[in-house]
Formats: structure tokens, C-alpha cells, sequence
């Protein structure tokens, strides 16, 4: 007896087209999938950084449009006790910028190299999942390719959003403020401005995944990727004042009045004094040397070299250009190793 049924309606043939499911799929869903708890804790902080520029932005305005209102605004009424005590709210948002974001946001590129770059490779090595990886119908190259753009446009648009914010605020509310002090060159405040978040974010990211990729052992790449970049930042440090060229002045000799000193917010890189034989000589080697000094006494004039605060823009251009050309040189490096 036959178990065939006959139905009415037509049966679809089994190769019959299905449209998948919206969402990822593949390679892109498995590295977001991996990323997850980054991505959610880099959302997080970005949320809360957010947050505090903007409680400082608006509490910045609103004690700056009390102060104009009240004639209080310019600092030669501080000195009378209603207009001090209507600036002193100022002081905790500028304290919250300068002494807990600005360092916060220095240090995220180093967290972002040794917690997210550095574990990226390592923990395939160490647990030995890479060998299931290279067992697969996919390449290694355009496996490494979708693991890093995962992390890799998380922190660009984290960093950019941040770079972009703190920017903002340290122009409108805090150079441009009332209180009117925190130079861009100092060690904090440069790495928070501008495009150097964006530039040592993504380096430190790529040289956490190389550092990883050699070492193949997470803790101690995470501890050599902090390193490395702690000591990156050192020297570019040293070398940041030869980015540009540097303005060189000569001013009234020391003890003069009013005192001789580089413009508001501009960086000092060296100063000294020109002695009547027209020989330069720097502060430095006045305070040292008992004879120097006593040749000092009788300069002629001072000199200074300093940075205004308008090189901000083309130092920053020219570090993160180099930065830039080691990121694709370090990318390169791990795309080949990769792909023996």
C-alpha cells in the first residue's frame, strides 16, 4: 500500500531561493560577537565622558553669563568679595577638565593598546584557537582583516568623538573662559586635543596586536604593549619642539621691567641671555656654573625660543602623521606574519 499523500497545493522545490535573516552574518557577526563586551564598555565610557563635558560646558556658561551680567567678568573686580564669590563655582568643573578628563582621556589610547590590542591575537595563541582558524574555508588575511575592524572602528569613533568634544570645550569654556589658563602644551592637555587622541589610539592598537602576535602570551603582552607605548610618548615628547620651527626672540636683558616673557599659553622651550661679545648662553648653564653665572650678570639682553600657542595645529599635524605611517607600517608587519 502506498504511504504517498497527493495534496492540492504545489510543493516548493528544495533549491527554492530563502532570504536570510536581517543582522550579520559570518566573519562580521562572529568578531562583533567576540568584541561585545568591549563594545558595550567603550559605549559605556563614552556615555559618561559625554556627560561630564557637557555638565562642564553648561556649568562653564552659566557661571560665565553670571559673571557678565553681574560686571564681574573681567579679573580686576576679583578682588571685591561678591564678584570672587560668584567665580568660585567655576573652579570645580575646571578642576574635573583639567585634572581628571584630560588625564583620563591621555591614558585611553594606552588602555586601548594594552586591553584591546594586545589580547586580540594572544588569546588565539594561548588557547589554540588559531589552529581552528587557519582549519577554515577562510583565508587568514581577511580573518585578521574583520577581527581588527571590529575594535578598529570602535576606537576611532571613540577617540574622534572625544578628541572632538574635548577640543571643543577646552576652547569655548576653558582657554576662552574667564579664569583663561591651561596652556595646549602641557604634558595633559596636548594629548587630549586636537587629532592626538585619534592618532596614538589607533597606534597603540596596532602595536598591541603585534606585540600579541609575537609574544603569543597575553599578560605579558599586555605588559610590554604599556611599555612600549609609555615609551613612544616619551619620545615623542623630546622630539615634539622640532615638529615645527620654533620663534626666536630677543628681549631687554634680565632685571628688566616689565620681565621679558613668552605670550600667553605659548610653549617655552629655551631661554638664556647674549652677553656684550654677542655669545648666547641658557638659563640652565647660568643656574649650574658659578662662572657662567658671573658672566650672566653682565648680558646685554635675553633670548627666548618658544612655540605660540597657534603651532598647536602643525606640530599635532606632523606627529600624527608619523604615527599614522607607523600604524600602516606595524598593520603590514601583522597582515604578513599572519598570512606565513
Amino acid at each position: 500500500m502506498s504511504t504517498d499523500a497527493l495534496t492540492d497545493r504545489p510543493v516548493a522545490p528544495a533549491s527554492a531561493d530563502r532570504r536570510p535573516a536581517p543582522g550579520l552574518r559570518g566573519l562580521l557577526w562572529l568578531a562583533t560577537r567576540q568584541h561585545r563586551v568591549v563594545l558595550w564598555t567603550l559605549a559605556a565610557l563614552l556615555v559618561l565622558v559625554v556627560a561630564d563635558l557637557a555638565w562642564i560646558h553648561l556649568a562653564c556658561r552659566h557661571v560665565t553669563g553670571i559673571l557678565r551680567r553681574t560686571g564681574c567678568y573681567s579679573p580686576a573686580t576679583w578682588s571685591d568679595t561678591r564678584c570672587w564669590s560668584l567665580l568660585a563655582p567655576i573652579d570645580r568643573p575646571n578642576f574635573w577638565f583639567v585634572s581628571v578628563l584630560q588625564p583620563a582621556v591621555t591614558l585611553a589610547p594606552l588602555l586601548f593598546g594594552v586591553f584591546i590590542g594586545a589580547p586580540l591575537l594572544a588569546q588565539e595563541y594561548e588557547r589554540g584557537t588559531i589552529r581552528l582558524i587557519r582549519a577554515q574555508s577562510v583565508g587568514p588575511v581577511r580573518w585578521l582583516a574583520v577581527r581588527l575592524a571590529v575594535p578598529g572602528i570602535a576606537v576611532l569613533a571613540v577617540s574622534g568623538v572625544l578628541a572632538s568634544l574635548m577640543t571643543w570645550v577646552w576652547w569655548t569654556d576653558i582657554v576662552h573662559g574667564p579664569v583663561a589658563f591651561d596652556p595646549p602644551f602641557q604634558s595633559f592637555t596636548y594629548p587630549a586635543l586636537g587629532v592626538a587622541p585619534i592618532a596614538w589610539s589607533l597606534f597603540a592598537l596596532s602595536l598591541g596586536v603585534l606585540v600579541g602576535l609575537l609574544l603569543r602570551r597575553t599578560l605579558p603582552a599586555m605588559f610590554l604593549t604599556g611599555a612600549l607605548i609609555a615609551t613612544a610618548h616619551g619620545l615623542f615628547r623630546w622630539a615634539r619642539p622640532y615638529f615645527h620651527p620654533v620663534v626666536d626672540e630677543v628681549g631687554p636683558a634680565p632685571g628688566a621691567q616689565p620681565p621679558y616673557l613668552q605670550p600667553a599659553n605659548a610653549w617655552l622651550v629655551d631661554r638664556g641671555v647674549i652677553l656684550p661679545d654677542g655669545t648666547r648662553v641658557d638659563s640652565d648653564a647660568c643656574i649650574r656654573s658659578l662662572g657662567a653665572g658671573a658672566r650672566c650678570e653682565g648680558a646685554t639682553a635675553s633670548w627666548l625660543r618658544y612655540h605660540p600657542a597657534d603651532h598647536l595645529v602643525p606640530i599635532q599635524l606632523v606627529e600624527a602623521g608619523v604615527l599614522v605611517a607607523l600604524t600602516v607600517v606595524v598593520l603590514v608587519v601583522v597582515f604578513r606574519r599572519i598570512r606565513a
